[in-house]
Order: C-alpha cells, then structure tokens, then sequence
C-alpha cells in the first residue's frame, strides 16, 4: 500500500521541518547559553522569553515559507 496525502494536504520540504526545528531549539539554546555566560534568571522570566521568541519565529517562518508549502491538488 502507497502512501498517498489527502487533498488539501501541504508539501512540506525538507528545508520547511529544518526551520522549524531551528525555531522551537533556538529559544531553549539562547536561554541555556545566557545562564551559562550571564547568570541565572527566574523561572517566569525564562518561559516569557522562549514564548516570545517561538512566535516571533514561527510567524517569520509562515511569511518566509507561505508560498513554497504548496497544497497537493
């Protein structure tokens, strides 16, 4: 049996999945390398900024990637 997408359902390349790994990492790493070199920060204000910056880039991915996931006709 062949795996075949729905109608409707977006292509996504490779290049789409590697951006979105890169957007929901980078908050995490920007967070650790800054206790580490900085020095410690609460709780609150850790979680403020990984949801800040993840929606900042999620929303820099849908614009950047919009007309390239392309719908399968």
């Amino acid at each position: 049996m062949k795996w075949t997408r729905k109608p409707g359902e977006p292509i996504y390349l490779r290049r789409h999945l590697l951006s979105l790994a890169l957007a929901i990492a980078f908050p995490l790493i920007v967070l650790q390398l800054y206790k580490i070199y900085v020095g410690p920060l609460s709780f609150d204000f850790q979680l403020g900024v990984a949801l800040l910056l993840s929606v900042i880039l999620g929303l820099a991915l849908h614009v950047a990637y919009r007309s390239s996931a392309k719908n399968q006709p």
